[in-house]
C-alpha cells in the first residue's frame, strides 16, 4: 500500500543546530516532488522560515489537511507528534536525532533514503495504542505512559491502585507508572518492569522506587479501567503523560486510566522488525 502524500506537516526537536540543514534539504525535496509543507508557527520562528511557494507557514497541526507527519528529532518530539495527530488517520514518519530513537522509522544516517521513502509513501504503518485519562473534562493521551510523582522537598508519595473496582496494592514509593507496550522500553523498563512486545494485548503498571520488598509490576488487560489513588492525607503528586506534567492529584483523589486501541499511526521501513528494533537500540535481553 503506497501513503504517497500530498501534505506534510513537519516537526524538529528543539537542537536547531542538527535539524537545520535537514529541514532545508526536506522542504527542497518535497517542494519539488510537489508536495506542500505545513510548518507550524514554533517551527517557523525556531528556524527563521521565510515565506516560499509551496510552504504554508503557521500551519496549525491540530488542523486536519495533513497526509503525513515528518519528525526530524528523538522520541520525545515522535511522541509529541503522535499526540498531535492521534485518532486523525495521518501516519507519523520521524528521523532520529536524538539518543535511542526507540520509535524512529529511519536513522539520521538514513536521511537520504527516508526522503526518498516520505516522497514516495513507501513504508508500513503500524498501529498503536495510547492511555487516556480525563481532566476537568478533557482527555489527555499519552502513548508511552502515564505517571504519578511525589514532588520534590515532599516525603514519599502513598499510592494505591485498583482495577475494575478491586484494590490490588497500596505502596509507599517515589512514584507509579502505567504504561502501554510501546512505553514498556521507558521508564516502566528502569523501574524492572516487564517489556511487553508490541501488539501485545494489555499495559503495565510498575512502582518507581518502592518502600517494600513485595512490590510487583502487574499486567492489566485492556478492557479494565485502572485507577490510581493519591492515599495521602496531605500532599498531592503530579501527573504527567509521556514524560511532561499534565496535573496533579490531591490527596485521597483517583484517577482513572483507560487502554485505547488503534490511537496513532507509526511509519516504518517495510519488513521491519519490533524484535530487531528491540536488540538493535537495547541489545540482548540476556547474556
Amino acid at each position: 500500500m503506497s501513503y504517497r502524500p500530498r501534505k506534510v506537516t513537519v516537526l524538529t526537536h528543539k537542537n536547531t543546530g542538527q535539524t537545520a540543514e535537514p529541514l532545508r534539504v526536506l522542504i527542497d525535496a518535497l517542494v519539488s516532488a510537489g508536495v506542500e509543507v505545513r510548518l507550524p508557527p514554533d517551527e517557523v520562528e525556531k528556524h527563521g522560515i521565510e515565506s516560499s511557494e509551496g510552504v504554508l507557514l503557521g500551519a496549525d497541526p491540530a488542523e486536519n489537511g495533513t497526509d503525513l507527519a515528518v519528525v526530524l528529532g528523538g522520541d520525545g518530539t515522535m511522541l509529541h507528534a503522535l499526540r498531535t495527530f492521534a485518532g486523525r488517520e495521518v501516519p507519523v514518519f520521524s528521523f532520529n536525532f536524538g539518543a535511542i530513537g526507540f520509535l524512529a522509522t529511519m536513522e539520521r544516517n538514513e536521511f537520504d533514503e527516508g526522503l526518498q521513502r516520505v516522497i514516495r509513501g513507501d513504508f508500513d504503518v503500524l498501529k498503536l495504542p495510547a492511555l487516556s485519562i480525563e481532566v476537568n473534562g478533557t482527555r489527555y493521551l499519552a502513548v508511552n505512559d502515564v505517571s504519578f510523582h511525589r514532588r520534590a522537598n515532599n516525603r514519599v508519595a502513598e499510592l494505591a491502585f485498583s482495577v475494575e473496582g478491586d484494590e490490588l496494592g497500596e505502596v509507599r514509593c517515589d512514584g507509579l507508572v502505567a504504561s502501554t507496550p510501546a512505553g514498556s522500553t521507558g521508564y516502566n523498563l528502569a523501574n524492572g518492569g516487564p517489556i511487553l512486545a508490541w501488539g501485545v494485548e494489555g499495559f503495565v503498571v510498575s512502582f518507581i522506587a518502592p518502600h517494600t520488598l513485595t512490590a510487583r509490576a502487574l499486567v492489566v488487560a485492556t478492557d479494565a479501567v485502572l485507577a490510581v489513588r493519591n492515599n495521602s492525607d496531605s500532599e498531592p503528586v503530579d501527573v504527567t503523560t509521556d514524560g511532561r506534567i499534565l496535573c496533579g492529584l490531591d490527596p485521597q483523589m483517583e484517577m482513572p486510566i483507560r487502554f485505547l486501541h488503534d490511537q496513532v499511526l507509526l511509519a516504518q521501513k517495510p519488513g521491519s522488525s519490533y524484535y530487531h528494533r528491540l536488540r538493535e537500540k537495547f541489545g540482548r535481553l540476556s547474556y
